[in-house]
């Protein structure tokens, strides 16, 4: 079940009487509305010279509302989705059928152009039928998100303009160019305009103010009444609106035309297809992304989630059928099935309903278009193209960067100029363009450190931290990031270049790949200069967490010489590069010190020193070998004088990690001592190890018994204690960079 308690897609439907009602009322107002919108998009795409045929335009999109309605409430995961034709796809449709009637008519073929363009119209649905069923087959709907958004911007920007321009022709029979400006400034098409130009501004006005279900349909009944109110007003007959264009001329009614007619395919120039195949490309991408945008808009109006790979077989199943029956392109109505829920839809009985009025109108036949006013359709038309203009020429203005938007625009012009297959192409390019420079200023480097205050999870004591704080600056490191490519590759190998420039010490540079995701050759090629630069200024290249592609490329270009060292992780590379620097400035004084040594510099006074080795216990530990078990009681506290031990912690799904490591001369257990809190880890040794352990019982003893050395070791405590938080707010400097 849904979360609004309506039953899920899929799922058996009970029909409760009411209910059912409510899905049929609901499908009637769609119905109008799918009625009145196919008579536009079929004035649309039978307008110029395929207007003869408007009748065959009628059945057309009657057949397309009928077949997309009923197969989509019986297959969509929504089964209040509303299918049918849409402004976008007719657009498009209406662009193809005008290049293959003008094809035609260079042709010679002007006189037997109909069947031709409904059987280009029928092999572009079909085209798509089969794209969409194989993006759902093949579950890869997902990949229809990875078009840029300039590029859908411009793409459904252009439609808006296409329909806009097709409203124009709808009304005053004359195409919007510069050769028709005459007929277009003549008293009588400029009085049709504005008809037509009101009757939009007033479905704007209307439906931004009451976007109730009812309104669309009723503005449009009363726009009919409205124009014959004015006819009769003004003593125009029927006869005569038609004569002078404000109604269309009468149509006798047609029979189906398949595209699959033998005969006609046997004639059909198949020689101008070629021609047209950009438009059949623009037919199928449209439609796609048109399923996608709808679909993710009824999941946002509706908040119901949808199974975009069924919806896709659906609407290929929906384009097949349609094409078979002398159809075109259909996709999600998404005004239509918004209004369809909102009127209170939530079964399938509504898309059904929607079929049913489709078809009933289908075989009244086209009589009615004699009374139907030009100005009402085309107004609708110019609503529907201003209002894809305006939500993506116009309001794309706030939500893009301003190189975007200006991609978005240059795709609208370039399809507007030269066509939706010059769109196609041009746009895939100037989106990777763009992409590509919006990348190229992302940095490549999350951040950058040096040894002196980024350091390993190895624990250390005072005299080796007081080497790294001096000399630390000669471990350089950097961590990357994001898609390594031309532009971002160049920037960092300047960052080296300038790092190595300032720090003339730096004996190694550290270079972590964990973020990085990706990487082309010419990334490669910047990594042999890093690599030259670095051996030149005499210093060590270390390479971090490579991938297997990263670091075969390298391999195959040779950068992975004896000079390069490639670790498995950070904490390890810094934990190397530390030793190294330590064993160069260390003396070796400070290698011999014994713990009582160590303890009075800990302590601050030789007594307390010599009193707390006597209260500890020796012992030695292997590799490998556990101290002490995550969970146990805390009974002891451990001082390592030789050897390095390992923090580990045991995970909810059994694994464990290590979080610290502790070498010589440092401590480990003494919060848990004083708080008397379970273990928080494991304490393992890494390698073999020596080890005085001071357990509860004497250190309770000691409180009691010798104040001045419990409150020398605690005071000892608090200053490891304050070193590593110190050491942990640097680290948090260096990742706020």
């Amino acid at each position: 079940m849904a979360r609004d308690g309506t039953p899920s897609a899929g799922m058996a439907e009970k029909v409760v009487p009411g209910a059912l009602a409510r899905d049929m009322f609901a499908g009637a107002i769609g119905g109008v509305l799918s009625i009145a919108y196919g008579l536009s998009y079929a004035a649309l795409i039978f307008s110029g010279p395929l207007a003869p045929w408007l009748a065959y335009g009628v059945s057309a999109s009657l057949v397309t509302a009928a077949v997309s309605a009923s197969i989509v409430a019986a297959r969509s995961s929504l089964p209040f989705t509303i299918g049918g034709p849409d402004g976008s796809t007719s657009a498009v449709t209406a662009a193809l059928a005008a290049a293959m009637a003008e094809r035609l008519i260079a042709d010679g073929a002007g006189a037997h152009m109909l069947h031709p363009v409904l059987i280009a119209i029928g092999l572009a649905t079909a085209a798509t039928g089969i794209l969409l069923c194989a993006l759902g087959l093949t579950r890869a709907g997902r990949a229809i998100r990875f078009v840029p958004y300039p590029v859908i911007g411009g793409f459904l920007g252009a439609t808006g303009w296409v329909m806009f321009v097709g409203a124009v022709r709808v009304v005053t029979d004359h195409r919007l160019d510069l050769g028709h400006l005459d007929a277009m400034l003549s008293a009588l098409a400029l009085a049709k305009l504005a008809a037509a130009g009101a009757f939009a501004l007033a479905l704007a006005l209307v439906m931004r103010r009451n976007p109730h279900p009812l309104a669309l349909p009723a503005l449009i009944l009363v726009g009919v009444a409205a124009a014959h109110l004015g006819f009769g007003l003004s003593g125009t007959t029927v006869a005569r609106a038609q004569a002078l264009g404000w109604t269309f001329q009468p149509q006798t009614g047609v029979g189906l035309t398949s595209p699959l007619d033998l005969n006609e395919l046997r004639r059909f120039p198949w020689g101008v297809l070629p021609s047209v195949a950009g438009d059949m490309l623009s037919v199928m991408f449209v439609t796609a992304i048109c399923i996608l945008l709808s679909t993710t808009g009824v999941e946002f109006a509706t908040r119901r989630e949808a199974n975009l790979n069924r919806e896709l077989k659906t609407f290929g199943l929906a384009n097949l059928a349609a094409a078979a029956l002398g159809g075109y392109a259909n996709c999600t109505a998404l005004s239509r099935t918004s209004l369809n829920y909102a009127a209170g839809a939530r079964g399938r009985a509504s898309g059904f309903t929607v079929a049913a009025l489709s078809v009933a109108v289908l075989a009244a036949g086209p009589g009615f278009l004699a009374y139907a006013p030009k100005f009402v359709l085309g107004g609708l038309l110019f609503y529907m193209g201003g209002s894809l203009m305006q939500r993506w020429l116009l309001g794309s203005a706030r939500r893009l960067s301003a190189l975007e938007y200006v991609s978005l625009i240059a795709i609208a012009l370039i399809i507007v100029q030269w066509g939706f297959v010059a769109g196609v192409f041009i746009g895939v390019i100037i989106g990777c363009a763009t992409f590509a420079i919006s990348a190229s200023r992302v940095n490549a480097i999350r951040f950058s450190f040096d040894g002196s205050e980024y350091r390993s999870s190895l624990d250390r004591g005072a005299d080796e931290l007081a080497i790294l704080a001096a000399k630390g600056g000669e471990i350089q490191g950097v961590s990357l990031q994001s898609y390594l490519f031309f532009g971002v590759a160049n920037r960092l190998f300047e960052h080296v270049k300038s790092l190595l420039a300032r720090r003339p010490d730096c004996r190694f540079l550290v270079i972590d790949f964990r973020q990085v995701f990706g990487f082309d050759s010419s990334a490669t090629h910047s990594f042999a200069q890093i690599r030259q630069a670095v051996e030149d200024a005499g210093a060590r290249l270390v390479l971090v967490n490579l991938s297997p592609d990263l670091k075969d490329a390298f391999i195959g270009l040779g950068l992975l010489t004896e000079a390069v060292t490639v670790a498995s992780d950070l904490d390890r590379a810094l934990e190397a590069c530390e030793n190294a620097t330590i064993a160069e400035h260390r003396s070796e004084v400070a290698e011999a010190r014994t713990l009582r040594e160590w303890l009075t510099t800990a302590l601050g006074d030789p007594g307390h020193a010599e009193q707390m080795v006597g209260c500890c216990e020796r012992f030695e530990v292997a590799a490998g070998e556990v101290i002490a078990r995550q969970g146990d009681p805390t009974d002891r506290l451990h001082f390592i004088l030789e050897g390095r031990v390992g923090i580990m912690v045991q995970l909810e799904d059994g694994r464990s990690i290590r979080v610290r490591s502790l070498g010589p001369h440092t401590m480990v257990g003494e919060m848990g001592l004083i708080t008397a809190n379970p273990r928080s880890a494991t304490i393992q040794a890494e390698i073999p190890s020596v080890l005085y352990a001071l357990d509860a019982q004497t250190y309770e003893r000691i409180k009691h018994d010798n104040p001045a050395l419990s409150q020398a070791l605690l005071t000892y405590v608090i200053t490891v204690m304050a070193e590593r938080l110190s050491f942990a707010n640097k680290i948090h400097g260096v990742l706020q960079r």
